[in-house]
């Protein structure tokens, strides 16, 4: 099995996925949240979008601190931004993809917070993280879309909002 195909394959069919859902945000709730708790709508929306750029991270590191790289959403103005930032991403992912040699993947990778490790794995578990947190975080904005009453897209098949039967 060639895994870098594979990977390949499912970053553009989650990335088609998650641009269906992306498209629905209406720019006027950037700032709306379910709970006291829930990201923002437009700071989830931004996190999913950069989701397929952590396969470059992946590939290129051994890891991640948050202690030394603190987080800072990339700044979006409106949707437009915000599916430009999707596919830079998904660009970056799939040219990372391109340069991983399949060795590389049973490497480790480290998440930490300074010395609080977070998540450690192997590059290929990380790749395989960034895929899931990509469905997570977009079934999160699922949510938040059907709180507001917008209707959902499918995404691995049909949505109740697209059956007809």
């Amino acid at each position: 099995m060639d895994l870098k195909k594979v990977f390949k394959s499912e970053l553009t069919e989650e990335t088609n996925t998650t641009k269906k859902f992306l498209e629905r945000i209406p720019e006027t709730q950037y700032d709306w949240a379910p709970h006291e708790k829930s990201m923002k709508m437009k700071h989830l929306a931004t996190h999913i979008a950069e989701l397929p750029a952590w396969i470059e991270m992946a590939v290129h590191t051994d890891g991640l601190d948050f202690a030394a790289n603190e987080y800072t959403p990339t700044p979006i103005a409106d949707n437009n931004d915000l599916l430009t930032l999707l596919e830079t991403s998904l660009q970056k992912g799939l040219a990372a993809l391109d340069e991983l040699k399949e060795e590389d993947l049973e490497k480790e990778w480290l998440l930490r917070q300074g010395d609080t490790i977070l998540w450690t794995g192997t590059k290929y578990r990380m790749i395989r993280l960034a895929l899931a947190q990509t469905s997570h975080h977009r079934a999160q904005l699922g949510v938040y879309l059907r709180l507001l009453n917008i209707p959902i897209p499918g995404s691995y098949g049909p949505s109740a909002d697209e059956q007809t039967f």
